[in-house]
């Protein structure tokens, strides 16, 4: 078996105390399997059943026990049959025993003492009594399995589901202790989750290797140096990366990648025959409407390089450091393993700085020749168990720049009567605690038991588009709503607390006047100024009300204000032809603003046009459209509008690179050197 290839075995729990969260059990396996599809195709995985009427494992043919445990489906690559396999999956009559060696067997049977990925996935409510084992204790087996698990290094997770009014009684606690026992012997991690969006999120579908970030001094003085690790302890989990698929490879070809391989040919502007060669290309940057030549040599001798090195700034109170400031990724600081002398160091800094409530502010450089430099701070993490060490957190620190400070008015510069009541204040209090996911007493969605709904339903359409290509998205599930939308009994705990609210403040409708262009105000005007001037507002407003009918009735651009009606347009997506329409309307609108231009009146308008229309064709994944659009538009006008383009290179607004949009096929060179490759082809 391959290292980097993995083996895993599901042990799943399908006993009369499961039934209310069977569903859920499936969906989380279900997307572990998506996940294998998409990330690795070469994993292997098995199931294996317990709380079955029936019993078929070989354990039980040749040594006769191991009653109502069933293998469902043996150790096999990843496959549809996988998928298939999870989603029959029975709902079991009997209690079974949820501590046995059969997953470990399997392994062991399938691939014996060679090195690789295996591990146990165990998910189960354990609260019915385990069979005494033929020989010795309890405790005796769990050991018996354990060496057995260890020596063939398969690590288990053991995610345990107990509802909060469950009983907690005696044959639980023995079920935990053994459970626990596992974890001690240092081969299985042991969750207990107590809702089922909570065991949505507890298996991890994916087992990242951890990889050190920076290994070495921790330098807290020049003459104080502590050896340390630097893991993530969190990182994002992204989108899979969706690549360009291509139909010409033959279909009797069953090797065939269907990959789309882009070469790119720079040639020259003096010989368009002649191909120049990657020695003869340098790369240029913009200037204002110049492009500065810079070397990869010039580059390398101005580029700071700062040396590789974690150093101690200072401490601070931990008040001091605000929580909604840190960026990035967390890490976690370890002392190397293995050294005696570094854990003590960190463990008695952590403990201090944890007594004294403080933090320390460290300058970081991960690597040699990196080009930036992290600040960051320190926090202590205590350790409450003996066989793990004290350890510290790293979150990054932005710096001054990067802060943006939204200011607010305060009310209490508005006059009295604008000011709200305490009656206001106390409701809008009460609503703001009302938002809160961590109330005292428990925690509504735990971030470590809480998967990415998104990515959860991508994986779950993305297999039934596969099977059904043409499936239209199916209906949220249940287990993905209760992330998504509010909880009903939190809902209904709370509604005297809305309806207090709504009673608080009286909603009064503020209708927006619209401004008339000064030749319709002119026109409006001629039969009567003294009467349009004296009067109120309500005639006037009822002609402007035909003159200008309201935004979200207008299938147009005008002149009045075209980005705000080309956002409008964007915003009512009243079918799905709408966006392309809007974009198609703002082309229109851009073009004639250029035809119709006089020494430049209208640059400033279609600028504006054009900036619009490039962020919206970014935004809905239609690079294509601007990108034809502006190379037509400079084909057909530059010599009549050259000053315009001039103006669009020196604001940036260029073609559309595939760094901002995946569907792009424009890199982002070639979108710096667009205007002048077009001036170049001219000449």
């Amino acid at each position: 078996m391959a290292r980097n290839k993995e083996a895993l075995v599901l042990l799943l729990d399908v006993g009369p105390s499961m039934h209310g969260v069977l569903q859920e059990v499936k969906n989380i396996c279900s997307t572990l399997v998506h996940k294998k599809l998409v990330y690795n195709r070469s994993d292997e995985v098995g199931i294996v059943l317990f709380g079955t009427k029936e019993t078929c494992n070989e354990l039980a043919k040749e040594l006769g026990g191991y009653k109502h445990v069933t293998v469902a489906h043996d150790i096999k690559v990843v496959d549809e049959g996988t998928s298939q396999a999870l989603q029959n999956l029975p709902a079991g009559s009997v209690p079974g025993d949820c501590i046995h060696d059969i997953a470990a067997d399997m392994v062991i049977r399938k691939f014996g003492n060679t090195k690789g990925k295996r591990r146990l996935c165990l998910i189960t409510s354990a609260q019915h009594p385990l069979r005494d084992p033929p020989e010795g204790t309890k405790e005796d087996q769990v050991d018996t399995i354990a060496d057995q698990m260890k020596r063939h290094d398969i690590k288990m997770e053991c995610i345990v589901f107990r509802e909060p009014g469950v009983h907690h009684n005696a044959v639980m606690e023995e079920n935990d202790r053994l459970l626990y026992q596992f974890r001690n012997r240092s081969v299985a991690k042991v969750v207990q989750v107590d809702s089922p969006t909570s065991l949505l999120g507890a298996l991890k579908t994916r087992n990242v290797l951890p990889v050190t970030v920076f290994r070495g001094d921790l330098e807290v003085s020049s003459n104080f140096k502590i050896k340390v690790w630097v893991y993530k302890k969190t990182a994002e989990e992204k989108f899979p990366t969706l690549k360009k698929y291509s139909d010409k490879a033959p279909p009797s070809d069953k090797f065939a990648s269907h990959e789309v391989k882009v070469d790119y040919e720079y040639k020259s502007v003096v010989e368009p025959d002649k191909v120049v060669p990657p020695d003869q290309r340098i790369k240029g940057y913009l200037y204002g409407p110049q492009v500065v030549p810079i070397s990869s040599a010039e580059w390398e001798a101005v580029k700071f390089k700062p040396e590789k090195g974690v150093k101690l700034l200072g401490f601070t109170d931990t008040s001091s450091i605000l929580r909604h400031l840190f960026m990035k990724d967390v890490c976690l600081f370890i002392p190397e393993p293995g050294n005696t002398k570094a854990t003590l160091a960190v463990s008695a800094i952590a403990r201090a700085m944890h007594q004294m409530n403080k933090v320390a502010i460290v300058r970081c450089v991960w690597r040699q020749g990196q080009g930036n430099v992290s600040i960051g701070v320190l926090t202590p993490n205590i350790s409450s168990a003996n066989n793990v060490q004290d350890s510290f957190y790293f979150n990054v620190l932005p710096f001054a720049e990067d802060i943006r400070e939204f200011q607010f008015r305060s009310f209490s510069s508005l006059p009295s009567s604008s000011q709200p009541t305490e009656e206001q204040q106390e409701a809008a209090d009460n609503l703001v605690k009302m938002l809160d996911l961590a109330p005292p007493g428990r925690e509504v969605l735990k971030p470590e038991f809480t998967p990415n709904p998104m990515l959860e339903r991508f994986y779950s359409y993305l297999d039934l588009k596969a099977k059904q290509p043409d499936a239209n998205v199916p209906a949220l599930e249940r287990c993905l709503r209760r992330i998504t939308e509010p909880d009903p009994d939190v809902i209904n705990q709370q509604l005297p607390l809305t309806q207090n609210l709504g009673k608080a403040f009286e909603l009064k409708e503020n209708p927006k006047k619209k401004k008339a262009r000064t030749q319709d105000r002119l026109a409006y005007t001629a039969g009567d100024q003294a009467k349009s001037v004296a009067e109120p507002s309500a005639e006037k407003d009822g002609v402007l009300g035909v003159l200008y009918p309201p935004i979200e009735n207008i299938g147009q651009i005008r002149d009045l204000n075209p980005v705000q009606d080309f956002e409008a347009m964007l915003a009512k997506r009243s079918s799905s032809t709408w966006v392309q329409k809007a974009i198609e309307e703002m082309q229109k609108y851009t073009t004639a603003l250029l035809e119709n231009s006089r020494e430049g009146d209208n640059y400033e308008k279609a600028l504006e046009c054009f900036a619009a229309l490039r962020k919206a064709c970014i935004i809905e994944q239609e690079p294509e459209e601007f990108n034809q659009f502006l190379t037509k538009a400079y084909e057909r006008l530059k010599g009549d509008v050259a000053n315009f383009f001039q103006l669009l290179s020196s604001k940036n607004i260029s073609l559309i690179s595939k760094e901002e949009a995946p569907d792009s096929d424009v890199t982002e060179e070639m979108a710096r050197s667009f205007y002048l490759k077009q001036e170049a082809a001219c000449q």
